[in-house]
């Protein structure tokens, strides 16, 4: 008998869906039958679509506790039920840290790590009523160094920790895991890494040797939600390609 992965009747929630990595996760959850709920702070010009189904766009600032509990609520009232939370939302442009403002290293941690712990505060109840899970998305950037990025590299760090200790917390009603991405193909990568070339160049350190693709990150989310991820909580999975060529290993007569 073949194994599926079936959503139908299910209500998963993804911060900061409709574009980029976001869009990857809800475009897999859709195909999987699932009811999605997005949220982000401004309307987007269109939404992931999947066989004609879309997911509900909420505008939320998830930095504000209570604009999440509101949001979260409003879901559980119309749908009647929370099963997979996601928190996708987050990012950072490059700053040089010595001169960056702290007005920028707070908005950074707000994004970044704040409103992780929110929504996941906020959404508690529900989950635990449904047995359900949630997934932080994380980044490669919490486990080597951040250079340019360095508060959103240690606010990763944060979202790892927390992710272990609620997964404590909350067992057995609520799974917590994490997906620690690498560098993933979106416009935004395009802005970040350059030229056709230098992306090239930037995809030959990855032993697999080429950027995941938002479904890819999805497919890693759909998998932790699962049944077939029953007994995985506080885990952080790799979705790196590999992770990166040792530096030394350019240096060596194998190389």
């Amino acid at each position: 008998m073949a194994v599926e992965i079936d959503f139908s009747g299910k209500v998963v929630a993804v911060t900061g869906g409709a574009r980029g990595v976001g869009a990857g996760i809800v475009a897999r959850f859709l195909e999987a039958g699932a009811e999605v709920e997005i949220c982000g702070r401004n309307a987007p010009a269109e939404l992931p679509v999947v066989d004609g189904r879309k997911p509900v766009f909420s505008q939320v600032d998830v930095r504000d506790p209570a604009q999440v509990a509101a949001w979260v609520a409003a879901i559980t009232s119309r749908l009647g039920r929370l099963d997979v939370v996601v928190n996708n939302a987050g990012g950072s442009p490059y700053a040089d840290f010595a001169t960056a403002s702290p007005r920028f290293h707070e908005k950074i941690s707000a994004i970044n790590f704040l409103a992780t712990a929110y929504v996941c505060q906020a959404a508690y109840e529900a989950l635990k009523a449904s047995r359900g899970s949630i997934i932080n998305i994380s980044s490669i950037s919490a486990r080597r160094p951040s250079p340019g990025t360095a508060i959103y590299g240690a606010a990763k760090a944060a979202v790892e920790s927390l992710t272990g200790s609620i997964a404590v917390e909350w067992a057995p009603d609520v799974r917590v895991n994490a997906v620690s991405c690498g560098i993933v193909a979106t416009p935004g990568s395009e802005d970040h890494y350059g030229s056709p070339e230098q992306r090239a160049a930037v995809a030959a350190t990855i032993p697999r040797g080429v950027f995941a693709t938002p479904e890819e990150i999805g497919d890693a989310c759909l998998l932790l939600a699962s049944p077939l991820a029953a007994h995985v909580t506080g885990a952080v999975l790799a979705v790196d390609g590999g992770g990166e060529w040792p530096a030394f290993l350019q240096h060596t007569p194998n190389s």
